[in-house]
């Protein structure tokens, strides 16, 4: 096990699991049921990196002034996506709305049940031709690092160059259904088939969509930025 903690900043458990999957046999994996009362991020960056900054920056100035750090600090950083699909006919729609499509022209606040999303998204290409149903999934990662007990109080929208946060990105094209298909995975899962498979998301099942998918391609970079934060920390320990 690595001397690494990550805080996961999200409140999502299917997001959370499918991290913990793709990460948790490497490095200690902590998420906000741990701090239920961390405070909640407005999502409302117009990119997905500007949302994924926003809340790891957030949760790091949070826990960086917190009076009650973990029992054994490591080296420490929060973790924070933001994702969602784009579809190329209605100009790569949904993107950073993707969890409140069907509730943006209804006015109702906050995310949408994921069979109105697949509802509203299918409504839209009702009459896009399959060769024109391209889309992909796009995954945004921000890690930032954790001093703990060093900030009294901080803005979670500013940051200096002590929270200034790693980008990575990953994406899994693809292409949208006419109606969804299988149980598996939440979200779009069931309409998207990512390029190279004839199954869906919903019907290839974890193991494979932990492995192909846009988060899997943008953790594993930062896996390989964590893995280098590793081989520093070794070479720079006493003798």
């Amino acid at each position: 096990m690595s001397d690494i903690v990550l805080f996961i900043a999200s409140r999502n458990t299917h997001k959370a699991g499918e991290i913990h999957a793709m990460l948790g046999g490497q490095f200690e994996l902590l998420t906000l049921d741990h701090f239920p009362e961390a405070p909640k991020v407005v999502e409302d960056a117009s990119t997905f990196a500007g949302n994924a900054t926003k809340k790891a920056v957030g949760l790091a100035h949070w826990l960086s002034a917190s009076r009650h750090p973990p029992p054994v600090v490591h080296r420490t950083f929060v973790l924070a996506d933001d994702s969602g699909l784009e579809v190329d006919a209605i100009q790569g729609a949904p993107g950073v709305h993707s969890a409140r499509f069907a509730a943006l022209d209804s006015g109702r606040p906050g995310n949408s049940p994921d069979a109105e999303n697949n509802a509203e998204l299918l409504r839209l290409l009702k009459d896009v031709p399959t060769k024109k149903r391209t889309a992909r999934f796009h995954c945004v990662t921000a890690l930032v690092p954790v001093s703990f007990g060093k900030v009294e109080a901080a803005s979670p929208v500013c940051y200096d160059d002590e929270f200034e946060p790693q980008i990575f990105d990953g994406v899994c094209e693809g292409r949208i259904l006419f109606a969804p298909r299988g149980s598996q995975g939440f979200g779009y899962d069931p309409l998207f088939v990512p390029a190279g498979f004839e199954q869906t998301f919903a019907e290839l099942g974890e193991e494979v969509k932990n492995r192909i998918s846009h988060r899997a391609r943008a953790l594993e970079k930062v896996k390989k930025f964590l893995e280098g934060h590793e081989c520093q920390g070794r070479r720079a320990a006493p003798a």
